[in-house]
């Protein structure tokens, strides 16, 4: 359990909310930076980019994440109980590299509704001083909710810089991109993902003043809304003219669609046969923002979403199963209707079904056998969702265990990764001894290289 003092503030996280990151200074040993910047140059050199085996190839990284700061901060944002993705990555931008382009992250081959809600987030560590001059990674603050590119991005966007050890916190899905590297030095950043284990029900940081501040009239309803949500707290108290809200789902402007569409949310019941009628709409964006709408609903909109599931449209069941996974466990009811949609014909659908079993995360009796049987789905996307919901489940994912030691040996890395995640958090006895026979088969070793081979 992470010390009270090494915990976020509101105002640390009214600002993850508001930017989507967050800037931090972790104090390490003399030299212990320079050794990592050392050991990535050795390691580039000699074997090229050791992409996801950055960590077990240096594995002093870890102390990094260790680090009572940072095991604060991501306490702080995704709860105490958050975990290591199984996706990691070395960049490096090569002296007088030209930098990268603007992006967000993937998901790994397949198109995905984004979370708004912090589920998930990622730490950017520079190994070296990092600087405008050497290729600072800039982030667009503000752009994690809004899926269409900023105009001018690079006159919006501001560097991450600071000394050796510096760490930036993201929501997974800014915009940001490596800026050239003007100087004769390579510059290291080691990206590693994280994501929450279980659905806020109370505050995880150090709060002293629950109420949201105003900060920007364009996107107030936005924030609000995700600072509730990492309260604990859910309430249906909007007020708005709905017919002029729905119109506003069209908008040609992503923010105005978006703002419209968390207003209908906090309205509720009122707003929920307007929203499922625009999510039945063949209009992609409005469909979009539909969907945030009916998952800010909450449990007034559970029972026409669950309908939604038998849609002959699969972007509509998608974007439904979808919803209910974004409103984790008010959205229990419908864990049988999900766990049906895991047979459905449309990949798409079945990797968002597989996901937000795993958000709502109630009544394991159904959700589990059926999550366990779609670590055997043809789609790769479909069985790594499902290995990844069956590790929130935790010990309540025991049934699993059998799957989970098959999927061990799935030809998908992160299937294959997220089972040993769902094993540790079983933690039966079968479940830890299936994850240390599988960690001593596969142990890497960190010092054996072409040159070391014994």
């Amino acid at each position: 359990m992470v010390a009270p003092q090494h915990l976020l503030t509101d105002d640390h996280m009214r600002q993850f909310i508001t930017n989507g990151f967050l800037i931090l200074n972790v104090t390490m040993p003399q030299g212990f930076h320079e050794c990592i910047y050392q050991r990535c140059e050795a390691i580039y050199e000699s074997e090229g980019n050791p992409g996801n085996n950055i960590l077990p190839r240096i594995p002093d990284l870890q102390q990094v994440f260790d680090h009572p700061t940072v095991i604060g901060a991501f306490s702080s944002i995704l709860g105490p109980d958050y975990v290591m993705h199984v996706h990691r990555h070395g960049h490096r931008t090569p002296a007088q590299g030209k930098g990268g382009g603007w992006h967000k992250d993937s998901y790994w081959g397949y198109k995905k509704i984004r979370h708004h809600h912090p589920r998930w987030a990622m730490a950017f560590y520079y190994p070296q001083v990092v600087s405008e001059e050497n290729g600072a990674t800039r982030v667009v603050p503000g752009s994690h909710c809004y899926a269409a590119r900023f105009d001018n991005l690079d006159e919006q966007s501001v560097p991450v810089t600071g000394d050796a050890g510096v760490i930036a916190i993201v929501h997974f899905d800014i915009w940001h991109r490596a800026a050239p590297n003007l100087t004769d030095c390579n510059r290291y950043m080691m990206k590693f993902q994280f994501h929450r284990m279980s659905e806020p029900i109370v505050p995880t940081w150090n709060t002293h003043d629950t109420a949201w501040q105003p900060t920007d009239p364009k996107r107030d309803v936005v924030w609000k809304e995700h600072w509730n949500w990492a309260m604990g707290r859910h309430t249906n108290s909007g007020a708005g003219n709905i017919s002029s809200l729905v119109s506003q789902l069209s908008a040609t402007a992503e923010p105005d669609r978006l703002n419209a569409a968390y207003t209908l949310g906090a309205i509720g019941e009122l707003a929920v046969g307007p929203l499922i009628d625009t999510l039945k709409l063949d209009h992609e964006d409005a469909r979009l923002a539909a969907t945030y709408g009916l998952a800010t609903c909450g449990k007034p909109a559970v029972e026409a979403l669950i309908q939604m599931l038998n849609h002959d449209n699969e972007q509509v069941r998608a974007h439904a199963a979808f919803a209910l996974g974004d409103m984790g466990a008010q959205a229990e009811h419908a864990v049988p209707a999900l766990a049906k949609t895991l047979k459905d014909g449309s990949p798409f659908v079945r990797h968002h079904s597989a996901e937000a079993l795993g958000t709502v995360a109630k009544t394991p009796d159904i959700a589990v056998p059926a999550l366990a049987l779609a670590l055997k789905d043809d789609d790769g996307q479909v069985r790594y969702n499902a290995a990844y919901s069956l590790s929130r489940f935790g010990s309540k994912a025991a049934y699993a265990v059998p799957a989970l030691a098959m999927a061990l040996q799935d030809e998908n890395r992160y299937t294959s990764g997220h089972a040993v995640t769902a094993l540790r958090r079983i933690r039966t006895p079968e479940a830890v001894d299936t994850l240390l026979h599988w960690l001593e088969v596969t142990r890497w070793c960190p010092f054996t290289s072409k040159d070391s081979t014994f």
